[in-house]
């Protein structure tokens, strides 16, 4: 997905971003004169039934799923967001959460990012929380 709305900014004079993980990490992102901002709260990887499942990947994919639906409600798409932010209490699920991001939420610039180990979320059972920013600039408003 191509995106003109920010400016990534990945400097020669910080540590160069991997070739597999450019489409999916950048080290910031500059909005211009956005026009509306949407700031999502940590979706976790609970179905519209109240149902998780216990396997990382199935949350982790339910999470993307919250976060687009909250996106769709806006009148955005992943192209919009600017900024990720990934809660997980495994770190071993580190690269699931990779290769599921570059299969649905590869993106070109791509976003700011960050990844963080905690030792727990708001129950036990979840095992991933994405919070996410996104933001619509003022020139692309019908």
């Amino acid at each position: 997905m191509t995106m003109s709305h920010f400016i990534a900014h990945n400097p020669a004079g910080l540590w160069q971003v991997p070739a597999g993980f450019r489409s999916i990490y950048s080290h910031a992102a500059e909005i211009g004169r956005p026009d509306r901002v949407l700031f999502i709260s940590g979706q976790f990887g609970v179905a519209p039934d109240s149902t998780l499942a216990k396997e990382f990947p199935v949350q982790c994919e339910q999470a993307m799923d919250n976060v687009e639906a909250l996106l769709r409600a806006a009148g955005m798409t992943i192209g919009n967001i600017v900024k990720l932010t990934y809660y997980v209490t495994h770190a071993a699920d580190f690269a699931a959460l990779v290769q599921i991001r570059q299969r649905r939420w590869t993106m070109d610039p791509a976003p700011a990012v960050t990844a963080i180990v905690v030792a727990g979320l708001a129950r036990p059972d979840y095992r991933i929380e994405i919070e996410a920013i996104a933001a619509v600039p003022a020139e692309r408003i019908p």
